[in-house]
């Protein structure tokens, strides 16, 4: 996603010069208006929720800097306004700074300045958003637009979710390890009438298992060795509002029997208590198993499954809806950077299209994990496609794995135009050599003809490499590394 700056000034050249110096000198997507109101008019509408930032100037004869400020800030107080004024109106940009804008700079300024300017705006926007987050996470305040994407199987999802979220109904979240499971639960939450009541969430896998009944339910003090205070349990603890019980497919079937009566009688009964105490939750369970599968198995109760699957909402992986990535990178990235406190940093124009061709068995989880370790692996103010070489490796590898196998034979059963790209024209299958030739010339592509990094990749020795770029016309774009190989081997 491009960074989007609005640039205003009621003088015609400036204005040009300075969008020209946005879009060709420092790659940002410019917008330009010569008119205060405009400017207003803009950027209160629908249209203007695009805008990342704007510079904008002092001095206009219709509505001024400072009465855009004035108009604008109130409505956009998350829109990082940069002023642009003339030499020695210091004072001027002093006022501004009192109305809303974050900085400014002088008309006089270069590209360097400005740069260092926006990227601080970003910076500290990235911050504002994360610490409203992570009080939003400590409220349990949550929303579906927290939630990243715009694919057509994502929204799909979160309309269920939304519906969800306007009853009491019990639902079951399914979905892959790393898909956000808890995060579309926190927002279901959110969007209930239970959102000023606790949110609890439990990881059933992580609880040993001859305390999964105290852990749920309580215990009284002294009612077993260890029971050295009184717990309440979670369910109680979760009493007018929403428990997520997460992986509830690893409860064991003894609590599983114990968590029927609950949800049948709504109450329970704490270890040495006696007696049972009525409770007022939403439960909202998630798992990655197939619990139609575990029922059959003898591992789940069939009727627990009845019970807790009354609104089925699943979550796709990453792998269905890559149209995502380009976006999901960006937030990981502004995200990343904010908690690290790092300038929001730029990336290879490739980077988004590799790491689309990955299947991300980690999923989001995955993603965002990768792009951690490379930002802080990195050295510059931007990532380059050696900072993700795990993955590029492992998309090179995949297509001599079982699982890139399974993902052809997929994509063989879809549709005409996919088969066309594994097909050859007659309508047979490549052969394997077809095969290895596409890899060869895609980890070439990916590292620039870089012979050592490309050999390292695929893990085959350079003469090895050489030979096979010889056999199969590969040799363009490094031919003197080539002659230096044939000329060894004459």
């Amino acid at each position: 996603m491009t960074f989007h700056i609005l640039v205003v000034d009621d003088d015609e050249f400036q204005l040009k010069t300075t969008q020209l110096a946005m879009e060709k000198l420092l790659n940002y997507k410019a917008t330009a208006i010569n008119s205060g109101a405009e400017a207003v008019e803009f950027l209160l509408s629908p249209k203007g929720s695009e805008i990342d930032l704007v510079i904008l100037d002092m001095q206009m004869p219709d509505v001024s800097g400072l009465e855009v400020l004035d108009r604008v800030c109130p409505n956009r107080p998350e829109l990082p306004i940069i002023i642009n004024t003339a030499h020695g109106d210091v004072s001027k940009a002093v006022a501004a700074l009192k109305r809303g804008a974050i900085d400014f700079i002088e008309k006089k300024d270069g590209p360097e300045r400005m740069k260092v300017c926006i990227e601080n705006a970003k910076l500290r926007s990235g911050l504002n958003k994360q610490v409203q987050k992570l009080h939003n996470f400590n409220k349990n305040k949550y929303d579906f637009t927290d939630i990243i994407g715009n694919s057509r199987a994502l929204k799909k999802a979160i309309n269920l979710a939304s519906r969800a979220g306007n009853s009491n109904i019990p639902a079951l979240i399914t979905g892959e390890s790393g898909v956000g499971k808890e995060l579309f639960a926190r927002a279901i939450h959110s969007n209930s009438e239970r959102h000023k009541e606790p949110f609890i969430a439990v990881n059933c896998s992580a609880i040993p298992e001859n305390l999964v009944e105290s852990t749920l339910f309580g215990h009284e003090k002294g009612s077993f060795t260890g029971a050295v205070d009184k717990a309440l349990g979670k369910f109680r603890e979760a009493d007018g509002g929403t428990i997520f019980l997460d992986e509830i497919g690893e409860l064991p079937l003894e609590a599983q029997s114990k968590l029927l009566r609950i949800l049948q009688n709504f109450e329970v009964e704490p270890i040495g208590a006696g007696k049972a105490v009525k409770v007022n939750v939403r439960v909202i369970s998630a798992t990655n198993k197939n619990l139609d599968e575990a029922v059959k198995n003898g591992l789940f109760r069939e009727d627990l499954l009845y019970r807790i699957n009354v609104f089925p909402i699943a979550v796709p992986p990453l792998r269905d809806r890559k149209e995502d990535i380009p976006e999901l990178i960006n937030y990981f990235i502004e995200k990343i950077c904010a908690k690290e406190g790092k300038a929001i940093i730029t990336y290879d124009d490739r980077l988004a299209e590799i790491l689309s061709d990955y299947w991300w068995p980690g999923n989001i989880r995955q993603l965002e994990n990768s792009i951690y370790r490379a930002i802080i692996m990195s050295n510059g103010s931007k990532l380059e496609l050696d900072d993700f070489e795990n993955i590029l490796k492992a998309i090179s590898a995949s297509y001599a794995s079982t699982h890139q196998k399974s993902e052809v034979a997929h994509r063989l059963s879809s549709t005409d135009e996919e088969i066309s790209a594994f097909n050859k024209s007659n309508g047979k299958f490549k052969n394997m050599s077809e095969y290895e030739r596409d890899i060869i010339e895609k980890v070439l592509h990916y590292h620039n003809n870089n012979i050592s990094k490309v050999s390292k990749v695929l893990g085959i020795g350079r003469s090895t490499l050489y030979r096979k770029m010889k056999e199969y016309g590969l040799e363009e774009g490094i031919v003197e590394e080539m002659d230096d190989y044939r000329k060894v081997n004459e």
